[in-house]
């Protein structure tokens, strides 16, 4: 695992306790939001991904 990769995985996290308390909290914006790191995160993580595979090819 890489920085960007863990970077990607807590983005991930953070993004899903935000949703979550916006569901316990009937906050529909921290909801949104939530989501949107989620895949922000995601996004991250496979980058990392992708970089781990193109570094361990060289």
């Amino acid at each position: 695992m890489n920085d960007e990769e863990d970077k990607g995985k807590i983005e991930k996290t953070k993004g899903k306790v935000r949703e979550e308390t916006g569901k316990m909290t009937d906050n529909k914006s921290e909801q949104i939001k939530g989501k949107a790191e989620q895949v922000k995160g995601k996004v991250e993580e496979e980058v990392g991904k992708a970089k781990k595979k193109v570094e361990h090819k060289h």
